[in-house]
């Protein structure tokens, strides 16, 4: 687990740039970080990691302040993934991956057939492995974001950390970094991106941190990427919607205008209660524990549930149905939505039934 406890920081001379951070992020965790251009997001990745110095507070990996560990333990245990500007371009894209294997080999160590294998398969795994000999400076920016990805997954490590790995990206190596991510944080690794895309942060992470003006949130993503949050942090009056696919509901946020162009903004009172039924099909068994977890959690919300395998076809399909206010019906639908194997689909009642 890697945690932050009141963390602050400011530049030389200069007033914080943030105040009291505090978070954490277990193995199977993902965790967004957003905020406006200026916020300090990298500047927080790199307080973490210990790259600049906390002014006050701490990082700590499984109770341990990093600060005291040497730069071998920490860099086997953690990976770090910068925005794609530079990389040696004497460096074939193989090359550069092997280069995380250095915590783990040494550095003037030569990597093993084993360590070219595995370097292979995570080049495989991201869609890259055609780029294997190609050097790194006749790369473009999507393609030597994908190779240092692929760098710090050679790395093995228990968490990753990475510099908003899905810009400069076309669609496709943004669906792919996304899909890995989830991957990643389904099979135990703790993962956290600074991104500039909420609907990112809904449709993939667990919790979200935002930084705007020098203040903090952190909670779970539904509670904090909301409408209300994007437009004190961003200036933005902005809708967070919903885009029902074959498979699922996935969550949109379109920006409507700047927030102070003098049109009213209409408002829904999010914590009026309101019915839904929520259902939910899942074709990964090992996500059952998960996905019971949280109906229990929301239990004095269910008002009836229903289950039943549909095992011709491999799944099993929950009916849920609550009344609760809207903004806990849609956060326990943005937790279910991202539980590896698992479709959601969410119906609410209209707010009047007219009599025939």
């Amino acid at each position: 687990m890697l945690s932050v406890e009141n963390g602050s920081f400011a530049y030389k001379n200069g007033s914080p740039l943030f105040e009291n951070v505090c978070f954490e992020v277990s193995g199977g965790e993902l965790l967004s970080v957003l905020g406006p251009n200026g916020a300090g997001k990298t500047t927080l990745l790199k307080c973490i990691m210990g790259l600049l110095k906390w002014r006050t507070g701490g990082s700590l990996l499984d109770g341990e302040n990093i600060a005291s560990m040497s730069e071998r333990r920490l860099w086997t245990s953690v990976a770090y993934v910068p925005q794609a500007r530079s990389a040696s371009p004497a460096f074939t894209a193989l090359e550069t991956v092997l280069l995380g294997r250095t915590g783990r080999i040494g550095v003037f160590s030569t990597p093993k057939k084993t360590d070219i294998e595995l370097a292979e398969s995570v080049m495989q795994s991201l869609g890259i492995i055609s780029l294997r000999d190609k050097s790194c400076s006749q790369m473009s920016g999507g393609e030597l974001q994908m190779v240092l990805i692929a760098r710090a997954l050679a790395s093995e490590p228990g968490i990753l950390i990475l510099d908003e790995p899905e810009s400069n990206l076309d669609f496709k190596n943004q669906l792919i970094v996304l899909d890995t991510l989830s991957k990643l944080t389904h099979s135990g690794m703790g993962c956290i991106f600074n991104t500039h895309y909420p609907e990112h942060a809904l449709q993939r992470s667990d919790k979200a941190l935002l930084l705007a003006g020098g203040k903090v949130q952190y909670g779970s993503t539904a509670s904090i990427v909301t409408e209300e949050n994007i437009e004190r942090a961003f200036g933005v009056h902005a809708v967070i919607g919903s885009v029902e696919t074959d498979g699922r509901e996935l969550s949109s946020v379109i920006p409507l205008r700047l927030s102070n162009d003098g049109a009213a903004a209409e408002k829904r009172d999010d914590t009026l209660p309101t019915l839904a039924s929520v259902t939910v099909i899942s074709s990964d068994y090992s996500a059952a524990e998960r996905i019971n977890a949280l109906l229990h959690e929301y239990g004095e919300l269910i008002v009836g549930r229903m289950g039943m395998p549909c095992r011709a076809r491999g799944v099993y399909i929950i009916n849920a149905s609550l009344d609760a206010p809207r903004k806990s019906i849609e956060e326990l639908s943005q937790r279910l939505s991202i539980i590896h194997g698992v479709s959601v689909k969410t119906i609410y009642a209209k707010e009047k039934f007219e009599s025939e």
